[in-house]
């Protein structure tokens, strides 16, 4: 049974105001002629402390913005660089969004709310800096259903429609607009880092390292890491082994992200930013969410190669302050680093012990070929074979040895799995668009979470989320 977020009271802590000179700039959210609450996560409210909002001031908060108690003053458009599809981009940054209010939850570490649709900002360039109402409806989508699944992620707070009609070239236009706020842990990117290293402003290098290692506190590298003791080398070490995990769970989720660009990679770990997402209907390594990604670069298979080349890009930015073998060291441990999250997410999703990374690799080697065989994706599969049931040939060989955890919850004994494939989206979608009929969301919603109860908490590696 997983654990509901741990309720706290608000503490307010807007740390990033010690950066904030350098690291964004002070914006005014978009004055919307209407506001009309859509979806509030009372589950993550009660974490930070503001479940007890009435929904008017719900919406003074999170549709005007007007700033929370002893918080940021004003909100804050990030400034960052970026490698978009491989092509260096110094002309991005929050085109639509800002940090609003930094905050601890009953465990003290450092939460954050930033925002999506929320008006113009320095870095909209051509843009309306607004968010689709069908964009938001997605992202909660996506992020509940990551959630369910183990994923580090952030978390979905809040979507209130704003009542203005937007044009847009890739769904039926004129279309009914959204503000969204999302809780994460952070929004410091790898882009973030390249911007600092593009401007050779080592200072507020040193500064920003600083701040993540003081903030995301995590493990520290191996004994014999070349550098270890350099703050810059501690920080990539880190970085490398929260985005392989990260990898790890997008391939055990059976999920495309769709655009891993270096500014949608967060130094946490923590996956955020779901525009063109998919899940698998199928097995399929070249499977892509992103019309647009025409030579396949994020396709689903080729995920971890995309994270782990945008750590390079990390280690790139970091050489303004180190030398570049302790940083290299760190990215060479992304292969093993890897293959451990892999088959530690892989056992629990399936139910079952672990017998070891060789072993496990076995295991998921004939589960691909079990999928391929049998035209399925991952969700029909864990779901059909949970607890090692219902195996046979290559597959009930490789689970020899392996031992039944996969508990009794109710969902187990459900006709069939909890998915998000792209046919249900879009029926949820037209439910809105065509009636403003919004219970199939809420099902769903609520459908989602009773599988994350039955999965349970996932594994973690020691001081990933500390």
């Amino acid at each position: 049974m997983r654990a509901e977020p741990q309720a706290a009271p608000y503490r307010p802590d807007p740390q990033i105001l010690s950066l904030a000179d350098w690291l964004g700039d002070p914006v005014r959210p978009a004055d919307f002629p209407q506001l009309e609450l859509r979806f509030r996560n009372q589950r993550w409210a009660k974490a930070v402390g503001l479940d007890d909002l009435s929904d008017q001031d719900w919406l003074r908060h999170f549709g005007r913005f007007e700033p929370l108690p002893d918080n940021l003053p004003q909100p804050l458009a990030l400034r960052y660089h970026g490698h978009q599809f491989r092509v260096y981009n110094p002309e991005i940054g929050d085109g639509r969004g800002f940090t609003f209010a930094q905050m601890r939850d009953g465990s003290g570490r450092l939460l954050e709310l930033g925002t999506k649709g929320s008006g113009l900002t320095p870095y909209s360039r051509t843009a309306d800096g607004r968010l689709t109402l069908k964009g938001a409806m997605r992202e909660i989508l996506a992020t509940e259903m990551l959630e369910a699944l183990g994923v580090y992620t952030s978390k979905t707070f809040s979507v209130i429609e704003t009542g203005e009609e937007l044009e847009r070239g890739d769904e039926p236009s004129p279309t009914r607009s959204a503000v969204l706020t999302r809780l994460s842990h952070s929004h410091i990117r790898i882009g973030t880092f390249q911007r600092l290293a593009a401007f050779e402003e080592d200072g507020y290098m040193r500064q920003l390292v600083d701040y993540c290692l003081a903030q995301f506190p995590g493990p520290l590298p191996p004994e014999d890491a070349p550098g270890r003791d350099e703050p810059a080398v501690v920080l990539m070490h880190q970085a490398v082994e929260r985005l392989a995990d990260l990898a790890a769970s997008y391939m055990v989720a059976g999920f495309v992200h769709g655009v891993l660009n270096s500014d949608n990679m967060n130094v946490t770990g923590e996956s955020f930013d779901y525009g063109p997402w998919r899940w698998l209907p199928q097995w399929d390594p070249s499977f892509t969410a992103a019309y647009f990604d025409h030579s396949g670069l994020y396709a689903f298979g080729r995920q971890p190669e995309a994270i782990r080349w945008n750590l390079a890009q990390l280690a790139i930015s970091l050489r303004l302050l180190v030398d570049a073998p302790p940083l290299v060291a760190a990215i060479e441990r992304f292969p093993d680093l890897y293959h451990q999250a892999i088959t530690r997410r892989f056992c629990w999703r399936l139910g079952v012990t672990s017998q070891g990374v060789e072993a496990d690799m076995r295991l998921i080697a004939a589960a691909e070929q079990t999928m391929r065989g049998g035209g399925i994706g991952p969700d029909q599969f864990f779901f059909t074979h949970r607890g090692g049931r219902g195996a046979d040939g290559t597959l009930a060989e490789a689970l020899t040895g392996y031992a039944d955890i996969g508990g009794d919850h109710p969902y187990w004994a459900s006709d069939a799995p909890q998915a998000m494939l792209i046919d249900e989206v879009e029926a949820t979608w037209s439910a809105i668009a065509e009636r403003d009929d919004w219970r199939p969301l809420h099902n769903k919603v609520a459908a989602v979470r009773l599988m994350g109860d039955a999965l349970g908490e996932p594994p973690e590696p020691a001081g990933h989320r500390a």
